[in-house]
């Protein structure tokens, strides 16, 4: 399966952005340190993409709702159902890559 590269960006960018807002700051630095100070911080790190994900997921379906009330701007509900449309192609590439790591440490002789 390929990743488009605007795909790989806008994950890039959703994870900075998810780093930057954690730690207060924007850094690509602060938010690598940021990464390997504790034992749980992968944990706690991969909860928060998902809540982050379902809440993109959710704010798009939101503005939809709102388009078909006639209560919001298109160009928001197109913006909003997109970065959903990103955030679920980003979920299932990762989903993707741990079944296929997965499969290949069980595919390894003993």
């Amino acid at each position: 399966m390929a990743i488009l590269p605007a795909a790989a960006a806008a994950a890039y960018q959703s994870v900075a952005s998810l780093a930057g807002a954690s730690s207060g700051t924007a850094g690509a630095a602060t938010a690598g340190a940021n990464m390997g100070v504790g034992a749980g911080d992968f944990g706690n790190f991969l909860q928060s993409a998902l809540r982050d994900g379902i809440g993109q997921m959710k704010q798009g379906e939101a503005m939809a709702a709102r388009q078909v009330a006639g209560q919001a701007n298109i160009v928001d509900v197109v913006n909003a159902v997109n970065q959903a449309e990103i955030t679920l192609n980003t979920v299932v590439a990762v989903r993707d890559k741990v079944v296929q790591a997965y499969q290949s440490v069980m595919n390894m002789p003993i």
